[in-house]
């Protein structure tokens, strides 16, 4: 990987690590249906222009009904999670249970795609889930990451979402090989736009948000949506999927950092313990961390 490279993977790490901190920061004051609307909206203003400008919305036209089942499994339903959670966990711990993706995205490629996993990844996905199992225990009984009056429920919205996210990574394996990454990202966000509009109508907040929870927004839209998603796929495009997916292991570090710095928000040992169980099953259950050949 080269130097740039690397530099744009920690810029995303970053972006994708301070979405927690904004999500935090408006779930409050807008609720999680607003909260994900806006979030979905503002990162469709942005990318839609640029498809059309690259010619690219004929492609969107002809696979849009994939387009669109990505738009709310990967988009609409694992954003509102997230952002209900966030109303009862810190951003780091948010985060933390955002990076079991992968570990999701592997059981669905064994079941559906009946993708072979070996006993190096089996052993990644038992110690991944294993460290959301004791993570998860741990909070729900006031260990660490939960804030004053937070709910369990936060704890199965995350893994839910991050279920979600895995499933749409293989239905997009599946349903979308060859179709362009930019008709993806934009349809996505718009078909999400779509899916949430009644509902954050209905559940507009009454009294009307701060200037500090519109900022939020503004930055989680066209920030760590819009701008982030063009970040991945450049990184794709020149470093390659194995090295963008690395991306995981910056995210939560980012987030607690993020939210300790502007939040306040503690950090304790044992999301660290479990944040490194985690990721370490990841990197078993995706196979990034290998087993060394035998030399001949």
């Amino acid at each position: 990987m080269r130097a740039r490279d690397g530099a744009e993977l920690t810029l995303l790490g970053a972006v994708w690590g301070a979405s927690f901190l904004f999500m935090r920061m408006g779930a409050a004051e807008f609720g999680a249906v607003a909260v994900a609307a806006l979030r979905v909206t503002g990162a469709a203003l942005l990318l839609m222009p640029l498809l059309a400008l690259r010619g690219q919305m004929t492609a969107l036209r002809h696979h849009w009904r994939p387009i669109f089942v990505v738009g709310v499994i990967n988009s609409a339903l694992p954003f509102l999670g997230f952002a209900y959670a966030l109303m009862s966990i810190t951003a780091g711990l948010a985060a933390i249970f955002n990076s079991t993706a992968p570990l999701f995205g592997a059981v669905v490629a064994w079941m559906w795609l009946n993708e072979r996993l070996t006993r190096l990844r089996i052993t990644g996905l038992a110690l991944g889930f294993g460290g959301v199992v004791a993570l998860g225990w741990s909070n729900v009984n006031g260990a660490a990451g939960f804030k004053a009056g937070g709910t369990g429920w936060a704890v199965v919205a995350c893994i839910s979402a991050s279920a979600l996210y895995g499933l749409a990574a293989n239905y997009t394996r599946k349903r979308l090989v060859g179709v362009p990454p930019l008709a993806v990202a934009a349809g996505s966000q718009l078909a999400a736009t779509l899916c949430l509009a009644l509902p954050a109508v209905i559940w507009w907040p009454q009294a009307a948000p701060s200037p500090r929870a519109w900022i939020a927004m503004v930055l989680l839209a066209f920030v760590c949506t819009g701008f982030a998603y063009l970040l991945f796929f450049r990184l794709i495009a020149h470093a390659g999927a194995a090295n963008a997916i690395a991306v995981t292991y910056l995210v939560p570090l980012f987030a607690m950092l993020w939210g300790g710095w502007f939040l306040g928000e503690q950090v304790t040992p044992t999301m660290i313990a479990g944040g490194a169980i985690i990721l370490l099953g990841t990197a078993l259950a995706t196979g990034i961390v290998r087993a060394r050949q035998p030399m001949l």
